[in-house]
């Protein structure tokens, strides 16, 4: 189940790429918004699995100090 979870990823992934890469080229209007939406529903998939295979949350150490200095000014 992993094992598929990652391939899963690793296509999103892969589409997300292909799809930012076909951004700098040249393309009609409708092209353009043809991959802006798909990029954006890649996008949304890769972080929804990404968020079921990876259910815990990090906080980045300079979010952690900010919020500590938020909290210390109230």
């Amino acid at each position: 189940m992993l094992d598929e979870d990652f391939a899963r990823i690793r296509a999103h992934r892969s589409n997300i790429h292909r799809y930012r890469s076909l951004l700098k080229t040249q393309l009609s209007d409708l092209e353009r918004q043809f991959i802006e939406r798909r990029l954006s529903e890649e996008d949304a998939a890769l972080k929804a699995l990404t968020s079921k295979v990876f259910p815990v949350a990090f906080t980045p150490p300079e979010q952690v100090a900010s919020q500590a200095g938020a909290g210390a000014a109230s």
